[in-house]
């Protein structure tokens, strides 16, 4: 599994069931998240390779992205880059996140606090992607930032999101790593569980370095939706800080405090 980006395939067997579904439409986006991080520039040939879709089709739908102002063209390279378009797409659901703003002094001063990051995340389907984020440091190796995407098996927020959200939800998403990613899915499904059940007693999931050696992570979800989304709460601190089972003391009851006091100011109780 690539654990920089989500997946992008549509469920066929929805595709084929629906026939509300805009196949097109589909296709489109999947051209436009077929970008990965440190990539600035894709051909055609690219988006064959990465979507499944004919030379015919890709050709079509880069033509009419870039039309749109989704894709920019050039013409010398003979290849596209994401245009802003994208950018402005996605600021509509950043700005009306209330959540982000309230929640936004906490996380910075627990960062400063902690000598790691506080971010705020939500699901996009198998992945957690990262909707707000303080940091007071740059030693860790991967440094969260707004819409980067990170596996829910592997990471303490996406354990975190595991262990509230409904069971017929968790067991479509699971179900969905485990046939897009059987291997993957074996390695850390046990793990997954643990920290689930983990969770009844500490209120909070951990992460020891799973999905990143050097950085130690925790993660406290909201107790509700909120805008029809389950946010969640994460801190990752660098492995050098110290050693796990101190910084875990340290840090863990910060951050349940931190959602706590959220909840309050969001009128949860």
């Amino acid at each position: 599994m690539n654990d920089n980006k989500p997946d992008n395939k549509p469920d066929s067997e929805a595709e084929e069931k629906d026939p509300q579904f805009a196949t097109t439409l589909a296709r489109g986006i999947d051209i436009l998240l077929s970008y990965r991080v440190g990539e600035s520039l894709l051909g055609n040939r690219e988006f064959v390779q990465r979507t499944g879709l004919s030379k015919t089709t890709v050709a079509r739908l880069t033509h009419t992205l870039t039309c749109l102002g989704y894709l920019r063209h050039d013409a010398k390279l003979e290849k596209y880059r994401l245009g802003p378009a994208v950018l402005s797409m996605g600021y509509p659901l950043l700005a009306n996140m209330q959540i982000r703003q309230i929640a936004r002094p906490l996380m910075r001063e627990m960062s400063v606090q902690t000598g790691g990051a506080v971010s705020l995340g939500i699901r996009d389907r198998t992945h957690m992607i990262y909707v707000e984020t303080s940091r007071s440091t740059d030693r860790l190796v991967m440094t969260p930032d707004i819409g980067a995407p990170i596996p829910i098996l592997t990471t303490a927020m996406g354990r975190a999101w595991l262990c509230r959200a409904p069971a017929d939800e968790r067991e479509s998403v699971l179900n969905q790593i485990r046939v897009k990613d059987p291997e993957h899915y074996q390695r850390f499904y046990q793990g997954a569980m643990q920290a689930m059940r983990s969770y009844e007693q500490r209120h909070y999931c951990a992460n020891r370095g799973e999905w990143s050696s050097d950085v130690y992570g925790f993660a406290v979800p909201l107790s509700r939706r909120l805008d029809s989304n389950l946010f969640v709460f994460n801190c990752g601190i660098p492995a050098v800080n110290g050693p796990y089972a101190a910084i875990e003391r340290e840090v863990a009851p910060k951050l349940v405090s931190l959602v706590r006091s959220i909840e309050v100011m969001l009128g949860f109780t």
